[in-house]
């Protein structure tokens, strides 16, 4: 049995992260949402008892235990109890290592397949649970469309109204953020919070002025401070046009927001000659 999923980059409109739990995980408060540029992930159950395989076009990706749709697929298996292996193939179009949640991405994606081939009826939120073993944004991409996610990541709230339509330019500088290491390195007490409420009304509102104004990604100057091409990206973007633009994740993605086609092409012209990964790109359908 196989089964083809489309495995959705997730964008930070917001991000905030209040405190640090008692166990070291973060407390998070963000609105996500999925974009349509995806990853095409290829489940296939074998005979080969409890072997799992995966391969990758991008050599960057690793295929053994430290891939996260690898152990989402252990995962299952031991949920499910059953004696089949997995054959895994991941047509990787995300970049890597890019705060755009790709690796859990992907393994929503292992997840959502083998709820099904397997018969285990699980719910979204039944599967969201059983993700945040895996990685704290696996469960947002088990559902994969615009949602407020809080807790250490695993209650996710999908929006009521339709997001208003927006074009996202995409810029991946190179260099790559290891997420861990970088939350190692908040002093929480300096970081600057925005407004979730009036950002979360803006959104209820379906205001696209509002979101624009109240859009804000705490962990931003953390990345900068390593990485300060995430800032000039940004200003360029501005500089290009863009309504706003703000990094996403833990970087060092950024990503600006236009309403009009038109403007969205004038900043990735504007950025394609010195940032080698940039992408246009809308809301995941």
């Amino acid at each position: 049995m196989e089964v083809l999923e489309r495995a959705y980059a997730k964008l930070n409109i917001c991000l905030d992260t209040p405190f640090v739990h008692a166990d070291g995980l973060q407390e998070w408060d963000m609105l996500m949402v999925s974009i349509d540029l995806a990853d095409t992930v290829t489940i296939k159950t074998t005979d080969c008892h409890h072997d799992i395989l995966v391969e990758s076009t991008s050599g960057l990706l690793p295929v053994n235990e430290r891939n996260l749709a690898y152990q989402a697929a252990e995962l299952m298996q031991s949920l499910a109890n059953v004696d089949e292996g997995v054959e895994i193939h991941i047509q990787k179009r995300i970049p890597i290592a890019a705060g755009l949640g790709g690796g859990s991405s992907d393994a929503a994606a292992v997840m959502r397949a083998l709820n099904r081939l397997w018969n285990l009826n699980l719910s979204e939120a039944e599967l969201a649970k059983l993700g945040l073993k895996i990685d704290a944004d696996v469960p947002y991409c088990i559902y994969s469309r615009p949602s407020r996610v809080t807790g250490r990541g695993e209650i996710v709230e999908p929006l009521k109204k339709r997001m208003p339509p927006i074009y996202f330019v995409i810029a991946k500088p190179a260099v790559s953020v290891s997420t861990p290491k970088l939350l190692r390195t908040v002093k929480y007490d300096k970081l600057e919070h925005g407004d979730m409420q009036e950002l979360m009304n803006a959104v209820a509102q379906s205001s696209y002025p509002q979101l624009v104004k109240r859009m804000f990604n705490v962990l931003e100057p953390v990345s900068a401070r390593q990485f300060p091409e995430i800032i000039r990206i940004r200003e360029k973007m501005l500089q290009f046009g863009a309504d706003v633009a703000q990094m996403s994740g833990t970087g060092p993605t950024v990503f600006g927001m236009t309403q009009k086609a038109s403007r969205a092409k004038h900043i990735y012209n504007g950025l394609k000659g010195f940032v080698g990964e940039t992408y246009i790109t809308g809301l995941a359908k």
